[in-house]
């Protein structure tokens, strides 16, 4: 009987797990428009809630070729945040089969409630709410894990010549003795 018990709460603990694996949307997102990659991490205690910052962008830099910061953020002492490394999503709960809580929308400075559930192992269905009656929603797709943003060349950047090597000093001419002429 003690045997049957223990067997069958080790298959439940692995059917949870794998049903966990199955909603868990830890992993690299393109946004449906193709604008950004967000990683996406398990986070908060137990790692049981979901956390996720920009890793990506498809124009990182303005035009002046500085980098995009949080400029629209209601704080005046957030805007210098570089966009790229930011924390959009903060300790999204466990809720059924999906996550909820809130997602900060830097291209307006709001925060919407939002929530992220798998669609399938490459889609995850992102809803956002203004007010829990205003709703929107994108499908993200699941792309290769980005280690750090590509520089960008700027257009003028390009356009400068490369820097030529220095030159190495010409060695001494011999000398040549003209008294045994």
């Amino acid at each position: 009987m003690r045997i049957a018990l223990s067997s069958a709460l080790i298959l439940a603990g692995i059917a949870g797990a794998q049903a966990d694996t199955a909603k868990d949307p830890s992993g690299t997102w393109l946004t449906e428009d193709g604008r950004a990659k967000i990683r996406l991490d398990r986070c908060g205690p137990a790692q049981t809630n979901v956390c996720g910052k920009v890793v990506w962008l498809k124009v990182p830099n303005t035009d002046a070729g500085a980098p995009r910061t949080d400029l629209k953020n209601p704080d005046p002492k957030k805007r210098s945040r570089p966009i790229i490394g930011l924390q959009l999503i903060d300790g999204l709960k466990p809720d059924e089969a999906k996550f909820s809580g809130e997602i900060y929308n830097a291209d307006e400075g709001k925060t919407y409630q939002v929530s992220l559930e798998r669609e399938s192992g490459n889609e995850l269905s992102v809803t956002g709410c203004l007010l829990k009656v205003l709703c929107g929603s994108q499908t993200w797709t699941k792309v290769p894990d980005v280690n750090q943003q590509a520089a960008v060349v700027t257009p003028e950047a390009a356009a400068k010549p490369a820097p030529k090597p220095a030159a190495k000093p010409a060695a001494p001419a011999a000398k040549v003795d003209k008294s045994a002429e």
